[in-house]
């Protein structure tokens, strides 16, 4: 009877861990090969925020002084009690909420829809599927352009309006600050509506509409690809079970595709939060401060009013609500395929 070698045990009783050479250099070698994206990462992406969560802690107010002679008083959380105080800062955190309410929902169930209608095997279906995924390679810029455009007094959109029998809002669309619900709680007699509960105002939701059109796009795509790899075995089997074309949609292809929608609505609560050249393009904040966001009034706060531990401050509020935002739709939706 042959004895077979027995491998050296540690002391807990368990195998102790080999240590070949060749282990050591992949080890090695795996190390440098994601050292230039970990250097990356490092550089761009968490030393800002470090630094960021840094200057939010001191009254920053000016660019550029870098100097001994640079007055920079600690403040704490001064930054932070003035954010939560500021009427500004509140609007541009319910014009956020409203915006991604609204988008998000919306751009997920269309993108969904396009890539069920892209998965058909029709003629033709390419030459559909690359002018759905247009708009997601053209410059956001160029886009919100055009849309300011088409929203003009005299633009397509009001001109087609009136040709079918409707009157363009007005003021039009961009610099009208009311409330969407508040409008529709008037034709019912209620005026007093909650701030909180007015809605986008009109030229919000124009930017809403602009974004929709211009991310569905992508998202077909990332969609398309979970759709083509269900198995066709599975919806075969369900249709010798006598399961309707609904019923295959709602017990097969939703749950499979669970992952892929966490990641489609990850990435558009993301975008949604982080939202700054439409508003900066198309609205500049206005009118009455109704489309600034989160992002644009960082950026009005740190740049146009040079206050950059205050900007900061409300930065790294909008870091932590991106990421609490992120973990609990990953504990609503994610479920045990995103582990």
């Amino acid at each position: 009877m042959v004895s077979l070698p027995v491998g050296r045990m540690g002391r807990n009783g368990k195998p102790a861990r080999s240590r070949s050479p060749m282990a050591s250099e992949d080890r090695i070698a795996g190390w440098i090969f994601i050292a230039p994206a970990f250097l990356v990462l490092l550089v761009f992406i968490f030393g800002p925020i470090v630094f960021s969560a840094y200057v939010s802690l001191f009254e920053w107010d000016t660019i550029g002084q870098f100097g001994e002679e640079a007055d920079r008083p600690f403040v704490g959380l001064g930054n932070y009690q003035e954010l939560f105080q500021n009427d500004a800062f509140w609007q541009s955190a319910r014009n956020t909420v409203w915006y991604t309410l609204g988008v998000v929902p919306a751009q997920t169930a269309f993108a969904l829809l396009l890539a069920l209608l892209a998965n058909r095997k029709l003629r033709g279906i390419s030459f559909f599927r690359t002018a759905f995924y247009f708009p997601s390679i053209s410059s956001s810029v160029v886009i919100a352009v055009i849309f300011l455009w088409l929203y003009s007094g005299n633009g397509l959109i009001n001109s087609v309006l009136r040709d079918i029998g409707i009157d363009p809002p007005r003021p039009v669309w961009l610099a009208n600050p009311n409330g969407v619900f508040e409008l529709l709680a008037g034709r019912f007699g209620v005026d007093d509506v909650n701030v909180w509960l007015a809605g986008p105002s009109i030229a919000l939701l124009s930017i809403m509409l602009q974004n929709v059109w211009s991310t569905l796009g992508s998202l077909m795509v990332v969609y398309l690809a979970g759709l083509q790899n269900v198995p066709n075995e599975v919806y075969e089997a369900a249709s010798l079970d006598g399961a309707s074309r609904w019923r295959q949609f709602r017990d097969i292809t939703i749950p499979l595709l669970r992952p892929i929608t966490f990641f489609v609505v990850t990435i558009g609560m993301i975008g949604c939060f982080q939202v700054f050249d439409q508003i900066f393009i198309m609205s500049s904040g206005g009118p009455a401060g109704t489309t600034t966001t989160l992002a644009y009034f960082v950026y009005t706060q740190g740049f146009g009013g040079l206050r950059q531990g205050f900007g900061s401050a409300a930065a790294m509020v909008l870091f932590v609500v991106i990421l609490v935002v992120y973990f609990l739709q990953r504990r609503a939706i994610g479920g045990d395929e995103t582990k």
